[in-house]
């Protein structure tokens, strides 16, 4: 029993803000939930039960406490052309086949790989979310006329719904600086509600979107042929949404890392993010990932520990089956007024105070993924892209660094000294810093301040020494550091060259110094 309640309080827990935050969490899933599952064209349940699966086991074995996850808009967009063209029965193999993909890649310890992204990516991909949640509420400021023609809000309903965002925000805001004894997100739902409510007040309310009431989520194995065609049909979906939801789930984590000042677990949560998923396809969830807006509410709130996102879980599964009736007359402005704060809370105000202090490619990689993120609303794609800039950018600016120093020593044996490494980027400017025809019989290529790091730097390795033997030249290359001859001793049956053993650089038996 002790072994049990250490790995929920792993952290210090406050139980009371971690019941509050989970109740929180618990109403600001309901709608996003219901959204998300209009997006990709299935049932509300169908959100709403993915949103439970993913939270409690993500919960329960996911390497971040404190992280939410549930349905998310980022996997919906995906999954709705399949929907569309194949039906839900295939969005739930799907899920399940994403899952799998997502446990081998935790398992094979590929969630490290997420060190590679780039703070200015992380910036861009901040604030995308942070503009795409904010510009995701607008449409609560908007009504479908009979025709089913979205229009904006006008008169009383604009100025009602204007007014209780506005006492929502105000109550978030305001509170934290009377008192802390309840999250201000939760005080300020409540407040409004009852505001609403009692006083009947016409507006729009979570019924008004969706009934929500259910039973516990059924068992279910996907209605699918088990073949190779239906395997062709749901792999390319499965592996989007698999690498959809690393990326996003893994760079969610990193942000909650900064936040609290402790490291979280990258596997162990591709792991657990796979196993959400399989249990989600198998008990009629569309599947999801990490919520960063739920996320932050949560830590925000005080919470720190894995009971909140349990108890968040078990709560939505509770407005399921008993409190629809309540939890449908809960106005949809007090939860617009919270998400649009989470939205204000998640940009990283900070990164304006960058432009003309920072790097210009890393400016430009942060508004490019920024801009990719807020128009494709394409997290994965805005990531990869912005990890490619940035990778290309480095490139180049290594490439650049590479230079030789020349000499002739007292035999006449010309000497350069290579600085930089010697890669891809950089192997044009490397071998235009030879002058074979003018250059002596004996030439030596120094690689103490170098790397030879590809195979497109074997490969210039290679062309050199050809070049001078057929001017009736030798070359020899030393200083090489174990690395690199290991590279050279790999593809001998490929390239030819000429390495000089130096006595205080050995490298060929075990029991010698480098």
């Amino acid at each position: 029993m002790q072994h049990i309640l250490a790995y929920f309080t792993q952290y210090q827990v406050n139980y009371k803000n971690e019941v509050l935050s989970g109740l929180t969490v618990a109403l600001a899933l309901v709608p996003e939930a219901v959204a998300f599952s209009l997006i990709a064209k299935v049932s509300p349940l169908v959100g709403l039960y993915a949103a439970f699966m993913m939270g409690l086991v993500t919960s329960l074995l996911g390497g971040r406490p404190g992280m939410i996850s549930g349905a998310t808009g980022a996997v919906a967009v995906v999954l709705v052309a399949l929907t569309k063209s194949h039906g839900v029965e295939y969005i739930f193999a799907t899920v399940i086949l994403a899952g799998l993909l997502q446990i081998a890649a935790g398992l094979l310890q590929l969630g490290k790989f997420i060190r590679l992204v780039p703070h200015s990516v992380m910036f861009g991909f901040v604030n995308g979310l942070a503009i795409i949640i904010f510009l995701s509420q607008l449409v609560q400021f908007q009504t479908l006329d009979a025709a089913g023609i979205s229009h904006w809000l006008t008169g009383t309903a604009l100025y009602t719904m204007l007014g209780l965002v506005g006492l929502t925000m105000a109550i978030i805001v305001g509170l934290p600086r009377l008192t802390k004894a309840v999250p201000a997100s939760l005080a300020a739902i409540v407040v409004v509600s009852a505001l609403v409510i009692g006083l009947g007040i016409d507006t729009k309310t979570v019924g008004d979107i969706a009934a929500i009431k259910g039973g516990f989520p059924p068992f279910h194995i996907p209605a699918v042929p088990l073949t190779l065609v239906t395997l062709g049909v749901i792999f390319p979906y499965a592996a989007i949404v698999a690498g959809v939801g690393l990326i996003e789930s893994l760079l969610t984590l990193n942000l909650i890392d900064e936040i609290t000042e402790t490291r979280g677990q990258t596997n162990r949560e591709c792991v657990a993010q796979g196993t959400a998923n399989v249990l989600s396809g198998l008990f009629f969830g569309m599947g999801g990932c990490a919520m960063i807006g739920q996320s932050l509410i949560n830590i925000s709130s005080g919470a720190r520990a894995r009971l909140s996102g349990i108890l968040a879980a078990l709560m939505l599964l509770v407005f399921i089956m008993f409190g629809a009736p309540l939890i449908e007359r809960v106005p949809m402005a007090a939860l617009t007024g919270l998400m649009m704060m989470v939205a204000v809370g998640t940009f990283e105000w900070a990164s304006l105070k960058t432009f003309g202090k920072m790097p210009v490619a890393d400016l430009v990689v942060m508004v490019l993924v920024t801009g990719i993120t807020v128009l494709l609303h394409n997290l994965a794609l805005a990531v990869l892209i912005g990890v490619v800039v940035a990778a290309l950018v480095f490139a180049w600016e290594n490439a650049k660094r590479i230079r030789a120093r020349k000499y002739v020593d007292a035999a006449g044996v010309r000497h350069y000294e290579i600085f930089g490494p010697l890669f891809f980027g950089s192997v044009q400017a490397f071998s235009e810093k030879f002058d074979v025809v003018g250059d002596p019989a004996q030439v030596i290529i120094d690689f103490q301040h170098s790397r030879v790091a590809d195979m497109s730097a074997l490969e210039a390795l290679h062309k050199l020494t050809e070049r001078y033997h057929r001017a009736g030249k030798t070359v020899h290359l030393r200083y090489l550091s174990p690395d690199c001859r290991r590279l050279l001793g790999k593809a001998h049956a490929l390239i030819e060259v000429n390495v000089v053993e130096d006595p205080l650089y050995q490298v060929a038996g075990a029991n010698q110094r480098y």
